[in-house]
C-alpha cells in the first residue's frame, strides 16, 4: 500500500525541516540532503531521528 498523497505534501524531515523523497518499493522516506532514511512501517511513517538510518545503504 502507499502513502496518501495529501500526507506526503505535508511531512518533512525532522532535522532540516526540508522535503522528503518516497521510496515505495523500499518503504522509507529520504532526505537525500543529510543522507538518511525514515522507515514506513505498516504504513505509518516512523518520523524521529533516532530511528533514522543512513542513506544510501551499502549492500
Amino acid at each position: 500500500m502507499s502513502l496518501d498523497p495529501k500526507l506526503l505534501d505535508i511531512l518533512v524531515c525532522p532535522q532540516d525541516k526540508g522535503p522528503l523523497n518516497y521510496l515505495a518499493e523500499e518503504q522509507v522516506l529520504v532526505n537525500e540532503r543529510l543522507g538518511v532514511a525514515y522507515p514506513i512501517e505498516n504504513d505509518i511513517p516512523v518520523m524521529l531521528v533516532d530511528h533514522a538510518t543512513p542513506w544510501p545503504t551499502e549492500k
